[in-house]
């Protein structure tokens, strides 16, 4: 068991949160139970996620996707009063950490999804520490490896071809929804680019560029942050820690 606060601070320092600029806020968005004996994770703080939580006898749930996102209502109604009550029914807590979860260097969503793709990771393309660059340890076939990540994801991913390259080894990738950096990308001369989402746009720019553009899932490839963190926090105050895929095909 643990107190709440003292593992909100602890995730704070080591996500480096006041660090960061983000889009909603970061730690804990919403108070419950205050000692904690079990943490559920999971990718978004969706109803069905707040019911498995609940379901599993959580304390708290450690989620990316938060709540409270910049230009959102503000006003708690519909399906947010209905999310936020069944939390505080349950006596609830919310930990969610969006931005820090992606770039951090060890539990971050870039780095578990590079361990998982088997990618050897080299740095990062952008100053804020958000696309990162690496390799495969062997050359691969294009189509080949679409089907490898589809197997490793267990979803088909979008593979928008080109024919100016057809081994790839130097990959770019970042997860969610990050489709817009593919010309940062292209400018550094990589082989392909993988990311969550994919927009109308992606398809002609990939192919007017000739990288090869893989589009693999924006909850395939958040999965794995969160994963990671709430199996450390649970191996570092000995409490229990269960992750719940909850599904989602985008």
């Amino acid at each position: 068991m643990v107190d709440l606060i003292e593992l909100e601070n602890y995730c704070n320092t080591l996500l480096t949160t006041r660090e960061i600029k983000d889009y909603c806020p970061n730690g804990l968005q919403l108070q419950g139970c205050s000692q904690v004996k079990k943490i559920v994770s999971g990718v978004t703080a969706s109803l069905a996620m707040i019911e498995a939580a609940k379901q599993a006898n959580a304390d708290l749930l450690l989620v990316h996707h938060g709540y409270f996102w910049k230009g959102e209502n503000a006003c708690i109604t519909g399906i947010k009063y209905q999310r936020i009550k069944m939390l505080i029914e349950s006596n609830m807590s919310v930990l969610a950490y969006h931005l820090p979860l992606d770039i951090h260097k060890k539990y971050g969503n870039n780095i578990q999804l590079a361990q998982h793709l088997g990618l050897q990771v080299e740095g990062c393309v952008d100053q804020s520490g958000l696309i990162f660059y690496g390799k495969l340890s062997v050359p691969c076939d294009a189509k080949a490896l679409a089907v490898s990540i589809s197997n490793l994801l267990a979803r088909k991913v979008l593979h928008i071809e080109t024919e100016k390259v057809t081994q790839i080894q130097r990959i770019a990738w970042c997860s969610g929804a990050a489709q817009n950096f593919i010309e940062q990308v292209v400018e550094q001369g990589f082989d392909a680019y993988l990311s969550g989402e994919v927009s109308e746009q992606t398809w002609h720019i990939a192919k007017e560029y000739g990288i090869h553009y893989y589009a693999c899932g924006h909850h395939a490839t958040e999965r794995y942050g969160v994963q990671a963190l709430g199996q450390h926090l649970a191996d570092y105050f000995n409490i229990e820690h269960e992750f719940i895929d909850i599904y989602n095909p985008v």
